[in-house]
């Protein structure tokens, strides 16, 4: 079909203004302290060839294993860091947060104005965690599991077997795989109980659970072509055994309802519920375990907010679509519009356009990067580091750890954001961060020359009034502290 200004209806402008003001959204300054490890990771093994299964950047571990499940989106990370840098991470951040939010679009159903509403309160959610990581493939595959899965049952669209060969992806990018066979569990028993019990208005049939079994198991095989092999089915078990996530770690915390970010989660919830209650459609058990599965993994740690948006917002679409209907709330489509109000539609697009633009252009700026880092990320204090003749081993804030891998990557570091890495040695660190008396032993036990912490530690307090310690740099956020002798 030939596309003429006339077919931009509103229903098409509405669309690209929705995926426009989107990416805007999930377009940010890269802040997040974990993106420089990563970077770090993905730069050795472009630059060797080789796999990461060992501690090689900290001398605390040095040589410890330490089985990488990131690689594949490592690679990306770093190769696009090398060419665009820090406005290369926003970029992929949002490329794949766009990216995922359509496949949700393609998964739902109803008109572009309903989805709208649904769509944004699922990115509210969601963008809470949208950050130059691995999670964000995490984010973008579960999506794509999501709407083949989808399309099949409602649909009969047959895309199954595609999910071997993004299982493989997935599996070599984020430990978040589990998320798959989390959807895929779901998926196979929630059909087999609608078939068994005639449940559900539209269902698989028997050959197609069948099927979707044989496709779980294809997935689960393919997992061990890695450069881990097989210790990449102990990944998911391992990191939810990881106790000093929970205790240190705020993502994987429960989340605050004190805090902003889980409002779009709370009516997000909200809206499904009510949307499923008031819905003409049969009881669905896949939809009833997806999302009571989902809501629990939210509650159980904010890092899994995007988790629920992805298996919720087909949910929501497909139920008040229905609602919408029965009440005769339709909404005719238009083919044509006319041309003045295509015209303006084309305005309208063109000024979103602009707007996100503008936007990209504040985050490529290099005062703004600068100003936005700079309030978290010690760069002025590693500059000073890397112009100085500073030596030995080192101190670090936890946060840190990443950003000093990958700026100075000539000192080793005492501790990074690997968690599963040091576990319990994490209590160590913060004993001697808040200033413990056992900082003294701590650092003779590990030949401690220098420490790059934050100013207003409690092991700031320490160092600055201790012997044979001088303070050689210091500004509002970072401070050096060398040893004497």
């Amino acid at each position: 079909m030939r596309f003429s200004l006339r077919h931009l209806t509103i229903e098409r402008t509405a669309f690209i203004i929705l995926f426009v003001l989107l990416f805007a959204l999930a377009t940010r300054i890269a802040t997040d302290t974990d993106m420089w490890w990563h970077l770090r990771t993905g730069q050795y093994i472009v630059e060797t060839g080789q796999a990461v299964n060992s501690d090689m950047f900290s001398h605390t571990f040095a040589g410890e294993t330490h089985l990488n499940h990131s690689t594949l989106a490592q690679v990306v990370m770093y190769l696009v860091w090398s060419v665009a840098g820090n406005l290369g991470m926003s970029l992929l951040t949002s490329v794949l947060a766009v990216g995922g939010m359509f496949f949700l679009y393609r998964a739902g159903r109803g008109t572009i104005y309903m989805q709208a509403f649904v769509l944004i309160f699922g990115a509210a959610t969601a963008a809470t965690f949208w950050s130059p990581r691995p999670q964000m493939f995490s984010f973008f595959f579960s999506t794509i599991f999501i709407f083949i899965l989808f399309d099949y049952k409602r649909n009969g669209h047959d895309r199954l077997l595609w999910l071997i060969p993004l299982m493989w992806l997935w599996g070599n990018s984020h430990g978040g795989f589990a998320i798959g066979f989390i959807f895929l569990g779901a998926f196979i028993v929630g059909e087999f109980i609608n078939n068994i019990l005639n449940t559900g208005d539209s269902r698989m049939p028997m050959q197609g659970i069948r099927k979707l079994v044989l496709v779980t198991i294809g997935a689960l095989l393919v997992l061990m072509v890695n450069p881990i092999g097989l210790e990449i089915y102990k990944v998911p078990l391992e990191t939810f055994g990881i106790q000093e996530l929970r205790r240190y770690i705020q993502e994987w915390q429960s989340p605050d309802f004190n805090q902003r970010f889980t409002w779009g989660f709370v009516i997000l919830l909200a809206i499904v519920i009510g949307a499923v209650w008031s819905s003409r459609r049969k009881f669905d058990w896949t939809d009833w375990f997806l999302v009571c599965g989902t809501t629990f993994m939210a509650l159980m740690a904010g890092r899994n907010l995007s988790v629920f948006a992805v298996a919720v917002v087909p949910i929501a679409t497909y139920h008040l679509d229905n609602v919408l209907t029965s009440n005769g709330w339709v909404i005719q489509h238009k083919e044509f519009e006319i041309p003045r109000r295509a015209r303006l539609n084309l305005i309208l697009i063109v000024l979103v356009i602009f707007g996100a633009l503008a936007n990209i252009l504040v985050v490529a700026d290099q005062e703004t990067v600068y100003e936005g880092q700079s309030m978290t990320l010690p760069i002025d204090a590693v500059a000073y580091l890397n112009d100085s003749d500073i030596s030995g081993n080192m101190f670090n804030s936890y946060n840190w750890g990443g950003y000093l891998m990958f700026n100075a990557p000539q000192h080793k570091v005492y501790i990074d954001g690997r968690t599963d890495l040091y576990l319990e040695f994490l209590n160590d660190y913060f004993s001697v961060a808040i200033g413990s008396e056992e900082w003294r032993d701590e650092f003779e036990q590990w030949d401690i020359q220098f420490a790059v912490i934050e100013t207003n530690s409690g092991l700031a307090e320490e160092l600055s009034l201790a012997d044979g310690w001088r303070t050689e740099y210091q500004d509002d956020l970072a401070s050096i502290f060398v040893r004497e002798g």
